[in-house]
């Protein structure tokens, strides 16, 4: 019930934003943007995530993720429904700043709420689930938003998706409870969820976690990834349309399988590293292996700008987004691996404002070099190469993922740093300390 929750979620908050992605090409003609014009928008939104991932990953983690996580659909619905009202470059900025901030909830709030009911060795799989959302929310917006925007106008299909939101409220706040409040769980499922030692009561402060290179090594990695996933939600879309000629009612079945291999990659990727780890493997040998591995697929990108067929983009353009998504549910899922709960919302935060701001930088450098060259060569060389340089840097930054743990919790105690023997062996992150894997 949990993972469907955060499941549907992510599906919505995909829908919500992918729509701007889809109208583009008709919006950019009607209203007269040029390629700058759109990547600026794009920024707006970007800058909005940025700030918010920062603002809300703190928040969740003073008011928790039920309240914290109603409010923000609350918002982020009502701004995908004023996308409907802008008629100007600057109307949609602001409309995607104001979506950018209420979307910036879902990510943290969602890792949270793995963290909060699934021991670690189960986090892996269900962070893939839950971020598959995010491909079948992808894949409904090809499937309807251009069926909505011909028959009653682009206006409506702002209108129709933003409202879904709305439904998802009443589930939410019905249904989500804390393991430790739900009634409905045995005793010896609450047990079984509350297996890895728990997180003493205590608060982080910023700086402590700051002051450690793990939490930077999933910042940087952020960084340099997310944006490349931003690239292909708002420009595969115009690519499709400026390199093969679709058009709106022809545009929903590439879209539709790009996406849905995608959703094969974030299950996939998931179930990899939980799968080695449960034959043996440690956390940081099977998180790295899963990343590596989805790290390497993405590199065949780099020829998409030379495809002269449609279908050969589309199989690129597949395995790419498969393989984000697979890297992504083994990167988000390192904050669990490496932090206490109490850090969980914090940390998701800060590593998602760093990708947004890799985000707004791919956005306004896309627009500029294809309003100068009109070609997608560099910017798929640049999605080819990220991946495998964020590992290295990741690997860097954080060798091990278990026996040199971060001592959150003293650090905010105040207390002197006392290491912890590497003998003691694998315990739960959401321990005294909170490991990397």
């Amino acid at each position: 019930m949990v993972v469907a929750l955060i499941f549907f979620a992510t599906t919505i908050n995909y829908i919500d934003r992918q729509v701007l992605g889809i109208l583009a090409p008709d919006l950019q003609r009607e209203i007269g943007w040029n390629e700058i014009d759109y990547g600026n928008i794009v920024t707006a939104f970007q800058a909005a995530y940025a700030i918010g991932m920062v603002v809300v990953g703190r928040l969740l983690d003073k008011f928790g993720t039920r309240i914290g996580f109603a409010v923000a659909i609350t918002a982020w619905s009502i701004a995908a429904m004023g996308h409907a009202l802008a008629r100007s470059v600057v109307g949609f900025a602001l409309a995607r700043f104001s979506l950018g901030l209420g979307e910036s909830a879902n990510f943290p709030a969602s890792i949270k709420t793995v963290a909060e009911w699934f021991p670690k060795k189960e986090r892996a799989l269900a962070t893939g689930i839950f971020n598959a959302g995010s491909n079948v929310g992808a894949i409904v917006a090809p499937l309807t938003v251009p069926w909505i925007a011909l028959t009653y106008g682009w206006q409506m299909a702002f209108i129709a998706t933003g409202a879904i939101g709305f439904l998802w409220i009443f589930f939410w706040v019905a249904l989500y409870r804390k393991p430790e409040e739900q009634k409905r769980l045995t005793s010896e499922e609450l047990k079984y969820i509350q297996s890895d030692p728990p997180d003493p009561p205590v608060k982080i402060p910023w700086l402590t976690l700051l002051k450690h290179k793990q939490v930077w090594a999933f910042a940087v990695a952020k960084f340099m990834t997310d944006p490349i996933w931003w690239f292909y939600l708002y420009w595969v879309p115009k690519y499709l349309n400026t390199t093969f000629g679709l058009t709106l009612d022809k545009i929903g079945p590439p879209l539709i399988i790009i996406y849905l291999m995608a959703d094969v990659g974030s299950v996939g990727g998931g179930w990899l590293s939980s799968s080695l780890i449960k034959r043996g493997w440690s956390v940081n040998k099977g998180r790295k292996t899963a990343m590596l591995i989805c790290a390497i697929c993405v590199v065949p990108i780099v020829l998409a700008s030379q495809a002269s067929e449609l279908w050969i983009a589309v199989a690129l353009l597949s395995l790419a987004t498969a393989a984000h998504q697979g890297w992504s549910a083994n990167l988000f899922t390192t904050t669990s691996d490496m932090f206490p709960r109490k850090a969980i919302g914090s940390i998701v935060g800060l590593g998602g404002m760093a990708g947004a701001i890799g985000g707004m930088l791919i956005a306004t450098l896309a627009g500029f070099i294809l309003q100068l060259t009109g070609s997608y060569m560099v910017l798929f060389g640049i999605c080819g190469s990220a991946y495998l340089l964020a590992l290295y840097i990741f690997n860097r930054l954080a060798p091990q993922l278990v026996h040199d743990r971060l001592d959150l919790i003293h650090g905010a105690r105040g207390q002197r740093h006392n290491p912890i023997r590497r003998s003691e062996g694998l315990a739960s992150p959401r321990s005294a300390v909170g490991s990397i894997g």
